[in-house]
């Protein structure tokens, strides 16, 4: 059996945390920042963790599983 690749757009958006949960950073944070709110953009800086239901799917993707 051939091994898995990962995805190489995955690999670019997604790591995985010391507790194996897989951190991602928040969209609308890359250009028409004139228009949101210092908040929004302060909030929209920290990493956030992926969501349970789509831990399988980007674990596919990463080949982890």
């Amino acid at each position: 059996m051939p091994k898995i690749k990962t995805n190489s757009g995955a690999k670019k958006r997604f790591a995985l945390t010391g507790s194996g949960r897989i951190k991602r950073k928040h969209a609308f944070k890359s250009h028409i920042l004139t228009k949101k709110t210092k908040k929004q953009k302060r909030n929209l800086t920290h990493f956030a963790l992926i969501a349970k239901v789509d831990e399988g799917n980007v674990k596919a993707l990463l080949a982890l599983k």
